[in-house]
């Protein structure tokens, strides 16, 4: 029993890591995304056009990654309870033994 508490404790951890990884990729692309937007908003007339169809797209990218950052909110969510619920396994099982 030990050995599968054990690896339950560390699956959830890992679920976290992993993640926590999937938000700050997402939180990074829409920040660099924010940064490109302010630079080609200061273009001239004559790119209007382009600037729209490229502001669809990054607007398709925002949703992209806000849907990644929820995403990554509920894995993490999700090794939390993994965590947790193995750990007061653990702690039910000394309870018992001891």
């Amino acid at each position: 029993m030990e050995i599968s508490g054990s690896t339950a404790f560390y699956a959830g951890l890992s679920t976290i890591q992993t993640g926590q990884n999937r938000v700050d990729q997402a939180s990074g692309q829409i920040a660099n995304n924010s940064v490109e937007r302010s630079v080609t908003s200061q273009s001239s007339d004559a790119q209007v056009n382009r600037l729209r169809s490229v502001d669809r797209s990054q607007q398709s990218d925002l949703a992209s990654n806000m849907v990644e950052m929820a995403q990554g909110k509920f894995q993490v969510e999700a090794g939390v309870k993994v965590a947790k619920a193995s750990d007061e396994m653990l702690g039910t099982l000394i309870d018992t033994f001891a």
